[in-house]
């Protein structure tokens, strides 16, 4: 019945005989079309290359050419530049153009194209050889008529880059007909050789596919009788091939199957011996849950001996109850997290599942790895803290750069003194850029109270207007910046007509403003107003913020100034934010021993007031303050 099946027409186009031979002879068509293209890309270039060679006149042609065109007489140097051309016994040239340098044909072959001498060429690839560009193309092939003919451009007189040297070009102009077809001859024959080669390879193929599955088939039968209990049958080893040491190694199948058992009690033996050693803690369960297997790492993990923990339910051991079931696990073999901390110690790990099943399909139990990711996930949130810190912090100045940047590529930089002023406003911010990169670092130093402060009086209402002035600029390159602006903003000022002088930080308390300011842009989403006040008390300075943007609802207010806290609305996470901006402002508005606060209502804006003493007129006039 076998010898039947083999001999079955259908079944052998199903066969590896007949894939054997089906690979072979598609890799021959393979290997002969990559050759095919090959060979006749190099006939190709080499035709090519040998054509224009043909093409490309003499040397002393050229310069008879050169000289003709140096004549002071245009009519009797075109008339020598036409008698050159004449003389000329080249069959394969169609065309030949001569162009002095200023760009006026001087001569031509053809008798249709000489109404053209006198006129301006208007070949912009003879107009770059001309003008001495590099970017000019020697050779190129043109479609005319349906033809494909080659162009070649030649530089008459002193070939180097200065224009002054160069007399004119010379354009010929040459039908590759000839070329192309000498080169379908070459394909054809090359198609007929390929033919006769294929049909060959066929036939190499289907033999060389019988001798290669005889001996398959061979072993076929035979490991067939092995996996119904019968190890009588014996292969015949025809060679030393693979072939045949795959026979050798089915007959010694049978007596394999005792040294494979032990072999198994070995690595077993050494598996106890890598989990007791393993740094993950490893467990395995029977299907009721109970532990049968537990290595010394999750022992410790769990905060038990290995012995006491033989027997007891994984849900419990894990501290799960109430988490998860045992019929979770089994079903959801997705990864997990495992709080383990107690009193001694925090524990985090990933607990990892697999199912331990029979070759039926049952499942017996199942296998826990636990991977300790405690100081991981320490690194991952002090990883994070910094970069939401960098990114918040920089975000505002970066922009600023950046418009000043647009508004001198945009024109602003021929007015002298205008770009002077923005590079140094640049400058400025740069330089605070690098310093906000230090205060991050000394974030932790402000709880410790050991903060650097660089106290300054300075004029209040300056350097809130000059904060103010550089949002107008951002404000405004992104109106230009977009085809269709969605929103607008507006800043109002309402400042007190008296100066006020404050003791503080100029970069630091800078910061501050930055942040509430940058805050008001990016939760007012419709756009709006935003206005600025600053007024003066009897005692106090009183700045103030105001948006027109989301607002904060009334039971975060509390809240908002603690660090990485964010207004638990989808609409707010939406606009970004790190939630470290308003935690850093309040620090620093206490180290100036003012107060920072927020009025706000939801959906209808929010109020920033910052409140700080001002320092009298009459301490101001007793210092000397005379400028930097």
């Amino acid at each position: 019945m076998r010898q039947q099946t083999m001999n079955n027409p259908t079944n052998f186009f199903k066969s590896i005989r007949f894939r054997i031979a089906l690979v072979f002879v598609l890799l021959m068509i393979i290997a002969l079309e990559l050759l095919g293209a090959f060979f006749v890309r190099q006939i190709e270039h080499q035709n090519l290359a040998t054509f224009q060679q043909q093409i490309t006149l003499p040397k002393y042609i050229t310069d008879q050419i050169t000289t003709a065109l140096k004549n002071k007489d245009s009519n009797e140097g075109n008339h020598e530049i036409q008698d050159i051309l004449s003389n000329l016994s080249n069959t394969n040239l169609q065309e030949v153009q001569v162009i002095d340098r200023t760009g006026t044909i001087r001569g031509t072959l053809s008798v249709s194209g000489q109404q053209t001498i006198g006129q301006k060429t208007t070949d912009l690839n003879a107009q770059k050889a001309i003008s001495g560009e590099q970017s000019f193309l020697k050779t190129r092939t043109i479609k005319e008529n349906g033809d494909s003919k080659e162009l070649l451009i030649t530089i008459l007189g002193n070939n180097n880059s200065r224009v002054k040297d160069i007399s004119g070009v010379l354009i010929v102009k040459a039908s590759l007909a000839p070329v192309y077809k000498n080169i379908e001859s070459v394909m054809q024959l090359f198609i007929v050789a390929g033919l006769i080669a294929l049909i060959a390879s066929i036939g190499l193929a289907l033999f060389l596919a019988r001798t290669l599955t005889k001996p398959i088939e061979q072993i076929d039968e035979q490991t067939t009788k092995i996996a119904n209990g019968d190890y009588s049958k014996v292969n015949h080893i025809y060679g030393s091939d693979e072939l045949g040491h795959l026979a050798r190694s089915v007959n010694e199948l049978s007596t394999r199957v005792e040294e494979s058992t032990e072999t198994v009690n070995a690595e077993r033996n050494r598996l106890d011996s890598v989990l007791t050693h393993m740094a993950d803690g490893v467990l395995a369960a029977n299907r009721r849950g109970e532990v049968t297997i537990i290595n010394q790492a999750a022992a410790d993990f769990v905060g038990i001996n290995r012995e006491d923990a033989i027997g007891q339910n994984v849900i419990e051991l894990l501290h799960l109850k109430g988490q998860r079931t045992l019929r979770d696990m089994l079903e959801n073999l997705d990864d997990f997290r495992v709080d383990l901390s107690d009193d001694s110690k925090d524990l985090l790990v990933q607990a990892y599942v697999s199912l331990i099943k029979r070759q039926s399909g049952f499942i017996s139990g199942l296998v826990v790895v636990l991977h300790d990711i405690t100081e991981q996930q320490r690194i991952d949130s002090e990883r994070r803290m910094f970069v939401s810190n960098v990114s918040h912090e920089l975000r505002t100045p970066l922009t600023s750069v950046r418009s000043y940047v647009d508004a001198l590529a945009e024109g602003d930089i021929d007015d002298k003194e205008m770009a002077q002023n923005f590079l140094g406003v640049v400058q400025d911010e740069t330089q605070r850029m690098i310093r906000m990169i230090n205060d991050l670092l000394e974030l932790s130093r402000m709880d410790q109270g050991t903060m650097a402060v660089k106290l300054e009086v300075v004029n209040l209402n300056s350097l809130f207007d000059f904060v103010l002035n550089r949002f107008d600029m951002i404000i405004e390159n992104d109106a230009k910046n977009r085809e269709t602006p969605t929103k607008t903003y507006n800043i109002q000022r309402e400042f007190s007509s008296e100066d006020i002088w404050v003791e503080v930080d100029p970069d630091k308390f800078t910061q501050v403003l930055d942040n509430i300011m940058n805050n008001a842009v990016k939760y007012s989403p419709d756009g709006g107003t935003i206005t600025a006040r600053l007024i003066k008390t009897k005692t106090r300075a009183i700045l103030s913020i105001s948006d027109q943007g989301l607002g904060i609802p009334r039971k975060d207010l509390n809240n908002i100034f603690n660090r990485f806290f964010r207004v638990d609305k989808s609409r707010s996470r939406a606009q970004g934010g790190t939630g470290l901006g308003l935690a850093i402002s309040k620090e620093v508005v206490e180290k100036f021993n003012g107060r920072i606060w927020v009025d706000s209502v939801e959906n209808q804006g929010s109020t920033f007031y910052i409140s700080l003493a001002y320092v009298d007129d009459a301490e101001i006039e007793e210092e000397d303050w005379g400028a930097e």
